[in-house]
């Protein structure tokens, strides 16, 4: 994917701005969502580059073909079964034809080595919607939904998962 000084960057549930604080270095044109107007003044001040927008990710308050390019790490897994399928159309709704969407979130270990740090993470930080993402095949579901070129790569013994696709 090619991120330029003019690429439309949505970071989808940017939270403090961890991931956003990278993305302004990149591109000149970065938003950042979140819900929580908290978060979004702690990422304010790390990338204060950015355009921040308090709102829902199932219910993006952009237009159509609005975004370039959205990213979001580690999100998905707080929403549930309804509220993902609703974010993941919105995100289709909001990127520009030909436009590119990244995450990065949770998967099943493919590793058995990895399943008890994985486990004692989830039971001690997460809520069941965590254990739940564990069971879901999201590029079927992006495909689903319209994405195409779905790439999936596995990391940290099949626990984390990076998904590139296109509108």
């Amino acid at each position: 994917m090619a991120i330029n000084a003019d690429t439309a960057v949505l970071d989808l549930c940017c939270g403090g701005g961890q991931a956003t604080r990278f993305l302004v270095e990149v591109s000149q044109h970065v938003t950042g969502l979140d819900a929580s107007p908290i978060a979004l003044q702690q990422a304010a001040q790390i990338a204060s580059q950015a355009t921040y927008v308090e709102g829902l990710a199932e219910e993006m308050p952009f237009a159509d073909n609005s975004f370039d390019f959205v990213h979001t790490s580690v999100a998905l897994h707080e929403m549930a079964v309804l509220q993902r399928r609703q974010i993941l159309e919105e995100v289709y709704r909001v990127l520009k034809p030909g436009g590119y969407f990244a995450l990065i979130d949770l998967h099943k270990p493919t590793n058995p080595l990895f399943w008890p740090s994985v486990a004692a993470f989830l039971w001690l930080f997460e809520t069941e919607t965590a254990w739940q993402l564990l069971s879901v095949n999201l590029v079927n579901e992006l495909s689903s939904i319209g994405f195409r070129d779905c790439q999936q790569r596995l990391y940290a013994g099949g626990s984390l998962q990076v998904i590139q696709s296109r509108k």
